[in-house]
């Protein structure tokens, strides 16, 4: 089965707290909001950071909303708070969730600049909330297995109204929420209200979570639902977030598509930098194969291994790139393990770690387990010991569960 999230910002728009309020109340994952809190409250400018969950009821539908108490210094600028976001990520997720933590920050920080300049303040960006509304919810659907499965969102409304900012008082949606909306090609949905509905920071995280936009909701089984509440209140819209937990039979084949293209004409480090955009921006797999091209030049041919559904966009990427003038399109049906992943306690020198392992199995059957590398490397680090021994360990602990 694969594990489906669906979040409806198609309500009322969707903001960072609402995001983290319905992934809390689905996932019950109180307990990474702490380490979250307690990353926060190792910084200098952090005297203190106090986080609560409460119950609402908003036009009659129970929700969560959260209440965030922070005495801080402000930060002050866009390199500080890009630097506390990444370093915060890297110790507590994976390398997958720390790329998808800094990718929303420079969605931020590259709309802000490109409205106002180089020279920029962070103004509502400025507070430590930031930090906690952009990290706490990819941790949790990092450790809840969501990044492994499949998110999809409907498109989100926008709102109407007129904001209040440090720049004045202007009509919603905010400058910024626009220039997100608009890197990403990403549609929305009217409703009527007189309030602001998706900020710029629920606009940018649903862009860097989400896998797949969509009209109406997937062919899922439904499981779970939960509800995030805004500040503010509308007679005739709940102003919500809902999100939906599902689950579908992973598809044992796939449709999948490999593009290729020879490439002679560019220099090493333009075309390494080509794979690297390409897996940045979610290729599953880039390989680079030495080829005699015509005239017998020595030539490389790139290949992109991505699903159907996304393989305009890498061809796209490849073409912006490279400057080819041509891109081939392979079709393949896929058979693809089904994956899931489990948490194990590993006992060394008398301390408990806990590590995260990948499940593969075929029909039924177990074809592999993998520890989390990542896992591995913070216990290494933290003990002051080889990574081998701790994936000796490792790897006996797994022996000792599952028999593999």
């Amino acid at each position: 089965m694969t594990k489906v999230l669906v979040i409806d910002p198609k309500i009322a728009g969707m903001s960072g707290d609402m995001f983290v309020s319905s992934l809390l109340e689905l996932t019950n994952s109180y307990d990474l909001m702490d380490e979250v809190i307690a990353e926060l409250e190792k910084l200098n400018s952090c005297n203190s950071f106090n986080a609560v969950l409460m119950d609402e009821k908003v036009n009659g539908i129970s929700a969560k909303q959260l209440k965030i108490e922070i005495d801080e210094e402000k930060i002050k600028n866009p390199d500080e708070l890009k630097e506390i976001i990444i370093n915060t990520s890297k110790n507590l997720m994976s390398e997958k969730g720390v790329k998808i933590c800094e990718n929303i920050i420079n969605d931020l920080i590259e709309a802000e600049e490109k409205l106002h300049g180089d020279h920029f303040h962070l103004h509502e960006i400025s507070s430590l909330d930031t930090v906690f509304d952009i990290v706490l919810p990819v941790l949790i659907l990092e450790k809840n297995g969501f990044l492994d499965g499949k998110i999809y969102s409907t498109p989100p409304a926008l709102g109407n109204g007129r904001i209040s900012m440090d720049h004045g008082i202007i009509p919603s949606p905010a400058p910024s929420t626009l220039e997100i909306l608009c890197k990403h090609e990403i549609k929305c949905s009217k409703v009527d209200s007189n309030v602001e509905l998706l900020t710029p920071t629920g606009a940018t995280i649903l862009s860097n979570v989400t896998d797949e936009f969509i009209d109406s909701y997937p062919e899922i089984v439904l499981l779970k639902t939960a509800y995030g509440a805004g500040t503010k209140r509308m007679e005739h819209v709940p102003n919500v977030l809902r999100l939906v937990e599902g689950k579908t039979d992973e598809k044992i084949i796939e449709k999948t598509v490999i593009l290729e293209t020879n490439i002679d004409d560019i220099s090493s480090e333009v075309l390494a930098y080509a794979v690297e955009r390409l897996l940045n921006e979610g290729a599953p797999d880039v390989f680079i194969t030495p080829v005699f091209g015509k005239k017998n030049r020595p030539s490389s041919m790139i290949s992109v291994i991505c699903p159907y559904h996304v393989h305009e966009k890498f061809a796209k990427i490849l073409i912006e790139e490279t400057g080819t003038l041509g891109v081939r399109i392979n079709h393949y049906d896929k058979i693809r393990a089904k994956r899931r992943m489990e948490k194990l306690t590993l006992d060394i020198n008398g301390v408990n770690f806990g590590f995260d392992v990948k499940i593969s199995d075929l029909n039924g059957e177990i074809v592999n387990i993998k520890p989390e590398f990542e896992d591995l490397k913070k216990i290494a680090k933290n003990l002051n010991i080889p990574l081998r021994d701790v994936l000796r360990h490792a790897n006996n602990k797994i022996n000792e569960k599952y028999g593999f």
